[in-house]
Formats: structure tokens, sequence, C-alpha cells
């Protein structure tokens, strides 16, 4: 194995709150360590820009002038012993070794089974940005977005500027509720402006808020979606299905580390300390609330990971961010009508193509997994898991390294 890591301040994960939280607490004087799995820092939400601007472009600047280390392309496969985590880089393994470590994990989109969701031509709406970010062209195809959550106009205004033809947007969440966040949106103008400016971009294009997909259907790939709002039924022709159901945090590695969660967040203490001392988490693992939250999360992480004090201007804002992802969660929470879209034949593991009917007599995920090999594929539950956890209440497995697929030679020498 190459030679060990060492750091004061370890931070995993470098989207917004991993880089404000390495930002932090590198200016306060402590050697910090950032892993960051992708090549690029920023995250899902700014590694694709292939020139950072803004706030991407300042939180990148602010960290390298800070002085903190970054290893690029690293995975935290384990964490054999306190004070120490096994990453893979380039297919081989490295110790880090920590003295207090900040988890900046982000989230992944959740996926709920429906009749045809496993056509080619469905994809995820965070999935649709980040292939538009990759290159990907969508000139000229029909395409519908539905699920749930501000992504959903987001990345329809960003299809319909590549110039796709949007059929039509879905949200599950019922008018009432969109108008209560709307409204608690006068304490962040910077999102009421965006939210203003994707609703003129797309005028004239269809918005069915308390909707959803009920099935959808083609022969080679998706050919038309059938939805409903509970008391009728429409179809819309597409060649692109873009569906998700909102976010779930990767809580893989946190409760690998033995940190607590409540559903689905970590449980955090006012300096975003989790329930082992000295891991903090940021972002998303607290709660889902956009950059804002992230940034303001990272900081506060940041700043306690190195021993320093919280300005009471952060303090407020950290607040705010906090009210903000409370109002998010109740505003796109998801209806109970969704957990009855999948049928008995409805694949809910696709990796392990297993059938919804399957599981009727399991009890647990774990029981899942024994009879029917649900949760045993390649993405090790991350995608069925939340899906079966909203449809059977199940709560997640047990967590058992390597957290990703890696080669043998990662986990030679580890002692």
């Amino acid at each position: 194995m190459d030679e060990n890591l060492h750091a004061d301040v370890v931070v995993v994960g470098a989207g917004p709150a991993g880089l404000a939280a390495g930002a932090l607490a590198a200016e306060g004087g402590v050697r910090v360590l950032v892993l960051d799995q992708g090549h690029r820092p920023g995250g899902q939400v700014w590694r694709h820009l292939a020139t950072p601007t803004g706030a991407a472009r300042f939180w990148i600047d602010r960290l390298s002038r800070a002085g903190a280390s970054r290893v690029a392309g690293a995975t935290v496969v384990d964490a054999p012993a306190p004070g120490r985590l096994l990453i893979a880089v380039e297919e081989r393994g490295r110790r880090v070794e920590y003295e207090r470590l900040v988890l900046a994990t982000g989230a992944r989109e959740r996926f709920l089974p429906y009749p045809g969701w496993t056509l080619p031509g469905v994809i995820g709406v965070g999935a649709a940005q980040a292939l538009l970010k990759q290159g990907a062209r969508f000139r000229g195809l029909r395409v519908v977005v539905a699920g749930t959550g501000p992504l959903l106009p987001a990345v329809a205004t960003a299809l319909a500027a590549d110039g796709a033809r949007i059929a039509g947007i879905a949200e599950q969440a019922p008018l009432e509720r969109l108008v209560r966040f709307g409204s608690s949106l006068v304490r962040h103008p910077g999102k009421a402006v965006q939210g203003l400016g994707y609703a003129a971009r797309l005028l004239g294009v269809p918005f069915r808020t308390g909707s959803w997909v009920r099935a959808a259907e083609g022969d080679d790939c998706v050919r038309q979606v059938h939805l409903t709002n509970g008391r009728s039924e429409w179809t819309w022709e597409c060649d692109v299905l873009a569906c998700a159901f909102g976010l779930v945090p990767n809580l893989e590695l946190p409760q690998l580390l033995g940190c607590e969660a409540d559903e689905d967040r970590l449980l955090l203490d006012e300096s975003q300390c989790t329930s082992v001392a000295g891991i903090y988490a940021a972002g998303e693992l607290g709660g889902i609330g956009g950059d804002g939250h992230a940034l303001a999360t990272g900081a506060v992480a940041g700043l306690r990971a190195a021993t320093r004090p919280v300005p009471p201007s952060l303090e407020r804002a950290l607040g705010r961010q906090r009210a903000f992802a409370t109002a998010y969660t109740k505003a796109f929470a998801l209806r109970d009508e969704l957990r009855r879209l999948a049928t008995p034949e409805t694949i809910v593991c696709r990796c392990e193509d297993v059938p919804l009917g399957q599981l009727e007599n399991c009890r647990s995920a774990r029981e899942a997994k024994l009879r029917t090999r649900a949760g045993m594929g390649p993405c090790q539950s991350r995608v069925c898991g939340p899906a079966l956890a909203f449809l059977r209440g199940w709560g997640p497995d047990s967590v058992r390294p390597p957290l990703e697929p890696v080669m043998l030679s990662v986990l030679e020498d580890q002692q």
C-alpha cells in the first residue's frame, strides 16, 4: 500500500458543503485534506462546469488559497478503525488518518418503481441534467419531466434551452403546498427570482401540480407516459421521461462510522456534530436544502472541526437555511398514492431483476436479501433501498465494507 495520508481535519466530499468546510477549517491554521470522488471539485452541483464562475469559482479558489490539500478520484471504501479511513485511488488502496472528520457526501436521486420505469429512455431528473452538462444533446426530443422538487423546472428549462420539446411537467406535490413554499421564499429572494425565471422561460409548457406518472409505455424505448392526479388520467407522448422523486442523502459512510440517523438524515447538534465525537456532517446529510444550505452547514462544520468559534452572522445564516430546508421537506413530501404505483410484476430491484410480488412475504430489507437477492447487486441497494423504505417502511440493512465495488488490490494490506 502507498504511504499513509495524515491530516488534522479530513473532509469527505468536495461539493459546496465540502468546499466550505475545507476552506474554513484550513483558514484556521489546521492541516486539512479533502477527499474528492470526482476529478474536479464542485460535486454534482458544480463539477460539470468547464469554467467555474460565481459561487463555484469563489469557493474552489478559497479552498486552494487556504492551503488545504485535495486528493481527486478518491473513493472511501472502509473505516477500519477510529481515526482511519481506507480509500481507493487509481485502483490502489491508501490509509488516511485524521483527528476530526467532516462528512459531506451529498445525496442521490430517489426512484420509485412504476410499470415501465425500466424502459430505455426513462432516466432521472438529475441524470438528465448531468448528461446535458457532459455533452449529451436533447435537441428535437420530446421530454416529459416528472416527480417532485425544484429541480423539475430547473432541468426542464435547461433541456428546453438545448432544443428539447418539453411535453409537460408533472409535480406530485399539491398546489397549496407549493404556494406556501413559495411564500416562504421571501427570506430567500435569490431563490424566488430564480424560480420566476424558470416560470418565464417555460411559458406554454403544461405544468400539472398534484400529478404523477402512473406508467410508461413503449417498445424499444419509452414512447408515452400515462399520468394521473387521482381523479383523471391523461397521456403525454415522449422520447425521454426524466423522473425522480427528490433526493436521499448518502448515509452509507456515516452509518459505517456509527453515526445515528433518523429516517433519512443524520442526527446533528447545533455545531453540525454527529452522535460520534469528532465527526461532523454538512450539506444534505442533515436535510435536503440546496447549495445555500450546504455552504452554511459546511462553513459551520469546518469551523467547529478546526475548534474555531462560529460568528453570529453565520449562525443567523444557518438558521435561515435550516428553516428553508424544513419548508422544502414539508412542501415536497411524497404522497401516499405513490406507494401503490408498482404492481406485483413491476421490477423493484433492477440489479437482480426482482419484482415487487416476490417481496410479499418479506418483513425487512435483510429478509428480502436472503430470500430474493434484492439489494445484493452492484448498486448495493442504493436504488431499491430508498424505494423499499418508502413502499414498505423498511429501515436500511447493515452497512458493510467495501462501500463501493473496488479492485481486490485496494483491500490488501489494510492492517
